[in-house]
């Protein structure tokens, strides 16, 4: 404990730290230490998240998880480390970031419950065959221009982990650019008042297609990289059939939660206490056999009860998530990116390559699917702008990559920045091709005063 308060008073120092924080950290850690360290970064975390968050808001229009994410980055080796590495490095010593991933992988998975949980499926049966050429065109676009760069990734020395099959790495990343921020997108159309406009149906449908699309490729990477045919079997597997049980079986299963929600008016401490057992059984189940946690938490959430479970669920669970839990996320993603690997101008021509095509896969692809399937001109610029954002579900997916040795940490770095800019994007961009003449002519609702604090 003696070396956490060196490094801490060295933090605070003017002077900088009184000793290398390298020497420091190198030090045996007690338990009592990971403890202390962890409120301070979960402090720092949280402050530092709704500071950043707040300043996007007020003068970027940008909403909170734009701030947040953000503030990942600033926390971590691309700024802090890079202005003063010492103090970064005494305040999350390498010994410390497993508790923090600990923290960051339950806070995510316990996100995607709730965002499952809020999946209407009604949008999917209505406007299921007319989004499919949209969804269908984000979908196969940014796979057709995987296909096409990949093989250039795989010459650059670190972009991918040695030994990868061009196979992996291509679907891959097929999957990072197809994928779209469903929960924010889900966000931006409720609170705009989109829900029964051809412009939302269209957009939610095709970004839930695109998602699960997504999803599913990258559960076939994962449970072929590196576990051989067994693994892919067990995983893929186990996958499908803990989905077809919930399909057939869950609703009926889970139907009694929902009931004693609705019989006592509120959710009770028990139906809470077993509501957060099986998400967490599940969540480990899909953990085991080789997937990952959020695809558990998310296919649970799916098919829990709706109504009252659901509202009294996010009442109850929801700002802890989002407050609390979410910003762990943000900051191990940060602490794992190092923009200053980026650091030549050929680094740094295939990071914008790679910004600029996924843009032109996404945002064009949709657009032009959206024109060909009747849309008129403005609303397939506003469908290509919502489907653009790749948001949280973009920095899920590419942690995960990080975390199973698929990438390194200089394409993990070069596609954080892409998920931040067409993240940004997203608003601003509908705003100007969509919702200003929607807004004027009344065809749209204003935006709301706490709209800037919504989304994912």
């Amino acid at each position: 404990m003696d070396s956490f308060w060196t490094t801490v008073g060295g933090i605070l120092s003017p002077h900088g730290p009184a000793v290398p924080a390298a020497a420091a950290v190198a030090k045996s850690y007690a338990p009592g230490d990971f403890s202390i360290h962890f409120f301070l970064q979960l402090a720092v975390i949280i402050f530092t998240c709704r500071v950043v968050g707040w300043l996007g808001k007020k003068f970027l229009a940008q909403p909170q998880v734009v701030g947040e994410m953000i503030a990942g980055v600033i926390l971590g080796p691309s700024l802090i480390g890079l202005l003063w590495p010492d103090a970064q490095l005494a305040l999350f010593p390498k010994e410390t970031k497993t508790v923090l991933y600990v923290g960051a992988q339950f806070g995510v998975g316990l996100y995607m419950f709730l965002v499952g949980t809020t999946l209407n499926l009604d949008h999917f049966k209505s406007k299921a065959k007319s989004a499919f050429g949209v969804s269908l065109a984000g979908i196969l676009v940014p796979f057709a221009l995987a296909i096409l760069i990949t093989p250039f990734l795989l010459t650059v020395p670190g972009l991918f982990t040695a030994g990868i099959s061009r196979a992996n790495a291509t679907l891959f990343m097929g999957a990072c650019i197809a994928l779209t921020a469903f929960p924010m997108l889900a966000r931006i159309i409720n609170e705009r008042g989109l829900n029964n406009s051809s412009l939302g149906t269209l957009s939610l449908t095709a970004g839930a297609f695109d998602d699960a699309a997504s999803w599913c490729v990258l559960a076939i990477v994962l449970a072929t990289f590196g576990g051989g045919p067994g693994m892919a079997v067990l995983a893929i597997g186990g996958a499908v059939v803990y989905f077809v049980f919930l399909a057939f079986f869950g609703k009926r299963l889970l139907a009694p939660l929902g009931r004693a929600v609705e019989a006592r008016g509120e959710m009770s401490m028990t139906v809470l206490a077993i509501t957060m057992g099986l998400f967490c059984l599940s969540a480990f189940f899909m953990d085991a056999i080789g997937i990952h946690a959020i695809f558990g938490g998310f296919i649970l959430g799916v098919f829990m009860p709706r109504g009252l479970f659901t509202t009294e669920l996010k009442k109850k669970v929801e700002p802890v998530a989002v407050i609390l839990l979410l910003p762990m996320f943000f900051t191990y993603s940060g602490l794992n990116t190092r923009m200053d690997m980026v650091n030549s101008p050929a680094l740094l021509l295939i990071a914008l390559g790679i910004l600029a095509a996924s843009i032109l896969a996404k945002f064009g692809a949709c657009y032009v699917a959206a024109r060909i399937s009747g849309e008129d001109n403005r609303t397939a610029l506003g469908i290509g702008a919502l489907m653009n954002s790749r948001g949280l579900m973009e920095l899920i997916i590419i942690n995960i990559g990080l975390q199973k040795g698929i990438i390194g940490p200089t394409l993990f770095s070069m596609l954080v920045l892409m998920a931040i800019v067409t993240t940004m994007m997203a608003s601003p961009l509908f705003e100007l091709v969509y919702g200003r003449k929607a807004r004027a002519s009344g065809e749209l609702d204003a935006i709301p005063s706490d709209m800037a604090t919504q989304g994912a």
